[in-house]
Formats: C-alpha cells, sequence, structure tokens
C-alpha cells in the first residue's frame, strides 16, 4: 500500500485551479456589456478551472482509498478536497446563472463583491500552501482570519446592494435576476469561510 502519497501536492493544484477560476470570475463580472468577447472567454476559463478541479479531486479520493499511511486523517484530507471543490462548482454556478439570467451588465456591486471572492480564493491558497509545515500553524490561522474578515465584508456589500436594489430597481424581474446574482457571489464567500474552519480544524488538531 502506498504511504502517504502526494496529497500535498494535489491540494496545491486545486487550490491553484480555485484562484484562476475566481480570477475569470471577476474578469467575466467585469466585462459583462462592455466586452461581451472577454466575458465569455472568461465564462470559458471558468468552466476549464472547475473540470481540472473535479479531476483533482477525484485522484485525491481514489489516492485516499489507496494509500495506507495519510500525512493528514482521512476525514480531514476528504473534507478539505470536496470543501475546495465547493468553491468552484459556485464560481462555475455565478457564470452559468448569469447567461441564463441574461444579465447583460456587471453592477459596481456585483463587481465588488467578484474582487472579494478574488482575495478569498488567493488566501485559500496561501493557507493550504503552508500546510505541508508544522511551523506554519499560526500563519494558516491568521490566514483564516483573513477569509473569515473577507466574508463579512461580503455580507456587508451584499446588504447594501440588496438595500440599493428594492429601493431604486424599477423592473421587478431585473431585480429578480441580480438578487439571486448577488446572493450566489456571497456564498462563494461562504464556501471559502467553510474551507478556512476545516483548515483551522486541521491546525488545532495537529498542533
Amino acid at each position: 500500500m502506498p504511504q502517504e502519497g502526494k496529497f500535498f501536492d494535489l491540494f496545491n493544484a486545486h487550490a491553484e485551479q480555485i484562484v484562476q477560476g475566481g480570477q475569470a470570475l471577476a474578469t467575466f463580472i467585469n466585462h459583462l456589456g462592455r466586452n461581451p468577447e472577454e466575458a465569455t472567454q472568461a465564462a470559458d476559463a471558468v468552466d476549464t478551472a472547475e473540470s481540472r478541479a473535479d479531476k483533482i479531486t477525484h485522484e485525491t479520493v481514489a489516492l485516499l482509498h489507496k494509500t495506507f499511511i495519510t500525512p493528514l486523517d482521512r476525514d480531514e484530507i476528504h473534507s478539505l478536497i470536496t470543501g475546495m471543490d465547493d468553491i468552484l462548482d459556485l464560481i462555475q454556478d455565478v457564470t452559468q446563472t448569469v447567461s441564463l439570467y441574461d444579465i447583460r451588465k456587471g453592477t459596481p456591486e456585483a463587481i465588488q463583491l467578484a474582487e472579494i471572492c478574488v482575495s478569498c480564493c488567493d488566501r485559500v491558497r496561501w493557507a493550504v500552501s503552508l500546510l505541508p509545515n508544522a511551523d506554519q500553524g499560526p500563519a494558516i490561522l491568521k490566514t483564516c482570519e483573513e477569509i473569515d474578515r473577507l466574508e463579512s465584508d461580503a455580507d456587508r456589500v451584499m446588504r447594501s446592494a440588496m438595500s440599493r436594489l428594492f429601493r431604486d430597481e424599477p423592473d421587478v424581474r431585473q431585480l429578480i435576476k441580480l438578487k439571486a446574482i448577488y446572493e450566489l457571489l456571497e456564498t462563494v464567500t461562504d464556501r471559502c469561510e467553510d474551507v478556512a474552519n476545516i483548515l483551522e480544524g486541521i491546525v488545532l488538531e495537529n498542533s
């Protein structure tokens, strides 16, 4: 039976796809209505990142079944990789829903939320990269706190966006569409916070 396996390499490879997906999401929202070709390419980039991440997730789970001695608890490995996969699934949900709803312009609030998503994804990648080093526990916990703060920022932006939407948007259909997009974008940061909580648990369990 293999011992340890390349779990940390797989985590890092997946986290890289999360960042690429997050950046493509922000590009997509930014270019809506202004540069349709760029927006389409960005949506394709999200699909590519999600597909690559899916393969990494399957590879990780398969390796978990074949590995006798793992560097982390088996449940921790499974929770972490599936939690990371949830982030990209949701990023893809955003781009697909925007296209489905035929939303033709990114609002300032949607752009701001997408930028917070990118910041969260960057910090997920950084925290995951520190996992192999036992001495980096405090740095991981600090990064997880930053993700929590960003999620709170996204909450505030979404509440403000909803307030403006219900106050200023006369088209009920547009209101319903944008409300759904704001909620999805905020939920991306929730999924990043879920991963931060898993990482905190791993650090505390192994310290």
